[in-house]
């Protein structure tokens, strides 16, 4: 039996634009307005999110106050399941547990697994109102369901996703359909490096 930890927004859905916007309302609210962007904000990802955030003189929980009234009013028409995903979830969640760690919050994630049917192939969702470490939920999870390491891995689409991964010293597994160029992803050295959904049913063998 394997882990499989699934980042959410990239990886499972297409929701640039909609969590984009987002954060640039949120710091706008609270004057740590992004100047730059789309690259600004992508470089948010570079690392831990909050951390980032932090690193910019944010106030964390003035953030979230604001962030989740935000994402709680979001439009999931301007959202899109990574449609070659379900059929890969599908096929791995058989005989392996299956869990979503991600910086977005749970409610947000849970809604939209639901509305695009990946609603009952995860375990648990650990969003940013658990814990906001990915390297801490990795960690949590590895020792809720008894996983050995080298049977854990991090699917991610950003290289703040697979620093956290190898922080947490579990596998780490890059996506290039996501928010991160595949130049910036191979850069960050994640264990394996897959430009389609089909290729990580590679990791069930």
């Amino acid at each position: 039996m394997k882990l499989f930890l699934f980042d959410f927004d990239g990886v499972l859905v297409e929701s640039m634009d909609i969590y984009e916007k987002a954060v640039s309302l949120s710091l706008s609210r609270i004057n740590k307005p992004l100047t730059r962007g789309r690259e600004e904000f992508l470089e948010l990802f570079e690392g831990n999110f909050y951390e980032s955030l932090t690193k910019r003189g944010v106030d964390l929980k003035e953030f979230r106050e604001v962030s989740s009234g935000l994402l709680a009013q979001v439009d999931y028409n301007g959202m899109q399941p990574v449609a070659a995903m379900i059929a890969v979830v599908e096929e791995l969640q058989k005989d392996n547990i299956l869990l979503v760690i991600s910086s977005n919050d749970s409610q947000t994630i849970q809604t939209a697994l639901q509305q695009f049917k990946f609603h009952g192939y995860f375990q648990e969702v650990l969003g940013s109102d658990f814990l906001l470490s990915k390297k801490d939920k990795i960690h949590y999870a590895a020792g809720k369901y008894q996983i050995a390491t080298e049977d854990i891995y991090y699917i991610g689409d950003t290289t703040g996703d697979i620093r956290e991964g190898r922080a947490a010293g579990v596998k780490t597994v890059g996506v290039t359909w996501g928010w991160h160029s595949k130049e910036k992803m191979a850069q960050a050295g994640p264990d394996y490096l897959f430009d389609q959904p089909k290729e990580l049913l590679q990791l069930k063998q």
